[in-house]
């Protein structure tokens, strides 16, 4: 019988009530739940806006323009694109002249830090909102053996099952986050690593091109025989 007291007094309550006897550890888990929260909305949203600018036939058509030897018609053509791969490429070729390796890593990482931007703080609320329940289950323990300590066990059965059901609330509560949590987080962190395989393809592809435009402008080597005929 009193083993499972600790599960009445937790499963016969409201959220509401549950929350109110989790102890004040549930203010900080509460506060960290909706900065999770409000974290991935925000990235989800980014998420979905960069995916309707996505131009990857755009793209295609700034490589061939490179390939072709128009690095100013690339530029114009992907100028008012809102397609990061684009964007990058549109920055690399505008500073070819200078270094286009740099130019392309720079914008490179500007777009990438865009769509990391927020994972940070997603992975913090993943990582502290079970500690905090551990934290909240220590001291519901530690409520409990004070109850113990005063001898009378059965005078206070309340305060036990008061800090028993506070510790399990606790630890709960802050799992429940870390759970729930975790899928956005790995979904978002796929979208990153899809946007840099983008990029990285685009590099590949953009150095390839070039390299293709200078063979076909290079003159090609008179042979020997021609040279002794001369």
């Amino acid at each position: 019988m009193q083993l499972n007291l600790p599960l009445a007094f937790v499963m016969g309550q409201s959220p509401m009530e549950l929350f109110v006897h989790g102890g004040w550890i549930m203010w900080p888990i509460l506060l960290v739940s909706f900065v999770a929260v409000t974290a991935v909305v925000e990235r989800v949203l980014f998420m979905f806006t960069e995916s309707s600018h996505r131009q990857a036939a755009l793209v295609d058509q700034m490589l061939e323009k490179v390939e072709k030897g128009d690095a100013n018609g690339a530029v114009s053509l992907g100028s008012s694109s809102q397609d990061y791969v684009a964007k990058v490429l549109v920055y690399a070729l505008t500073h070819r002249d200078h270094s286009l390796t740099n130019a392309f890593t720079r914008a490179a990482n500007q777009e990438l830090n865009r769509f990391q931007r927020g994972i940070a703080v997603l992975d913090t609320c993943i990582t502290i909102s079970p500690l905090l329940g551990l934290l909240g289950t220590v001291l519901g323990m530690m409520n409990t053996f004070g109850a113990l300590g005063d001898g009378d066990i059965a005078a206070n059965a309340g305060k036990i099952t008061g800090g028993v059901g506070e510790a399990l609330i606790a630890t709960a509560t802050g799992l429940f986050i870390a759970i729930i949590g975790l899928l956005p987080y790995n979904v978002l962190n796929a979208k990153v690593e899809e946007a840099r395989h983008n990029i990285t393809d685009a590099a590949n592809a953009l150095e390839l091109n070039i390299k293709k435009e200078a063979a076909t402008r290079a003159p090609f080597p008179m042979s020997s025989k021609a040279h002794a005929s001369a």
